[in-house]
């Protein structure tokens, strides 16, 4: 009989999860606690093994049609003049067919290319699972109980699966006292393809930046913090709190904020990592940011979503009975150098001081004339490059009748 497994989740890991299980011969159901499909978001990259996994999905061409297209970006001061800028790819370190997506769009494409093949359950989640002999028993906030032979939480970090599975998600957070809110708000500054950045005051950066085919753009909002204690489901105090923390700061601060207070797709989250000794058991499993969230700052929460789908899936073609422990271990290096960027990263992204904002400003402005320019930016580049291809893909063979191979 053929397996059924359920996946928690229809952002990016969960629907390339899918893909790649109906590839192997798999039944698969998606249930999604948002309604519909949730469009727009940030972007995000997608690098090394994860552009190879998108390619051999034969869905390489259409994510280069939906890329984000950016010409560049500009560090700029309090009165607005740019003070130093970089081409798109030196900034975004991105090499070869390495290439960045808005969330949305690349999560649209994936479900586009499982929707006839997935069951998809929106506006509903999981609310218990209880494992027996013969599978999981699965009770959902509205449908029936049904049962499975595997679920996976590939949910995100608040993943509603790994804290019925392995507890409250305080015990897996690693903090960076720092957070991000991200908010689409009106092209004030009509920019075309183009990315504005501002260090406000140490320990706030703001960003603001607008994509191919969008007729708005997107304001970010890093800060430093210590812990702070919010409702997680009250956006109205979570964007007074984002306000409240940029009050009084120049440049376009106050009509940036002003925007993300009417804006409805508000994200706010702290950047912070899971971590976890074990992503897998019995009959469960953690996918993606559910399991090993590298955070924004490391820029490589899609592409371990996307090769963590193509393994996972593989190796429950491959071995059922041991696939999840073949899974973690050909996956958990690849993560641990994955997320080993993101406190360096974060240094960058947020300067913690005036000296350190304006050292980092002055020396992307006099990039372009540094002797050894171009060796310079190869050992910057480096350690994502490693890292984005720090897992070597095998070749699963493909069960399904039509799907093509697999390489």
């Amino acid at each position: 009989m053929t397996k059924h497994i359920l996946i928690s989740g229809a952002s990016v890991a969960g629907p390339a999860l899918a893909w790649w299980l109906h590839h192997h011969g798999f039944r698969t159901t998606v249930v999604e606690r948002a309604p519909s499909l949730r469009e727009g978001g940030y972007k995000v990259d997608i690098r090394g093994v994860a552009v190879d996994v998108v390619r051999r999905m034969g869905l390489l061409e259409q994510v280069h049609a939906a890329s984000t297209d950016m010409r560049g970006a500009a560090f700029v001061n309090k009165r607005g003049k740019e003070v130093a800028t970089l081409d798109a790819d030196t900034f975004g370190f991105r090499h070869g067919d390495d290439t960045e997506i808005l969330r949305g769009d690349l999560a649209r494409i994936l479900y586009d290319a499982t929707r006839s093949d997935t069951e998809y359950l929106f506006g509903d989640w999981i609310t218990g699972l209880d494992e027996r002999p013969d599978g999981v028993e699965v009770t959902f906030a509205h449908g029936a109980p049904r049962r499975f032979d595997l679920v996976v939480g590939a949910d995100g970090l608040h993943s509603g699966v790994r804290a019925l599975a392995f507890g409250p998600e305080e015990d897996h957070l690693r903090r960076f006292d720092a957070y991000i809110s991200i908010s689409t708000v009106p092209n004030r500054f009509e920019l075309d393809r183009w990315e504005l950045l501002h260090s406000a005051a140490p320990g706030k950066m703001v960003n603001v930046y607008s994509t191919a085919r969008a007729a708005d753009a997107k304001a970010a909002f890093w800060f430093t913090a210590p812990p702070l204690t919010y409702d997680r489901r009250d956006v109205d105090s979570q964007k007074e709190l984002v306000a409240d923390r940029f009050a009084g700061l120049g440049w376009q601060i106050p009509a940036l904020l002003e925007a993300m207070r009417a804006a409805d797709d508000f994200y706010f989250d702290p950047v912070c990592q899971i971590v976890m000794d074990r992503w897998s058991t019995g009959r469960v499993t953690l996918l993606g940011d559910a399991g090993y969230c590298p955070s924004p700052a490391s820029g490589q929460g899609t592409s371990l979503a996307l090769a963590g789908a193509y393994v996972l899936a593989g190796e429950l073609a491959s071995d059922f009975s041991q696939a999840l422990p073949r899974y973690e271990a050909a996956m958990r290096p690849f993560v641990e150098k994955n997320q080993a960027l993101a406190k360096t990263a974060l240094r960058g992204i947020i300067p913690q001081s005036r000296a350190f904002a304006w050292f980092n400003t002055r020396m992307i402005k006099l990039m372009p004339h540094l002797p050894g320019r171009n060796r310079v930016l190869e050992q910057m580049a480096r350690p994502i490059r490693e890292a984005a291809n720090a897992l070597e893909l095998k070749d699963y063979a493909a069960t399904s009748a039509d799907r093509g191979p697999s390489s």
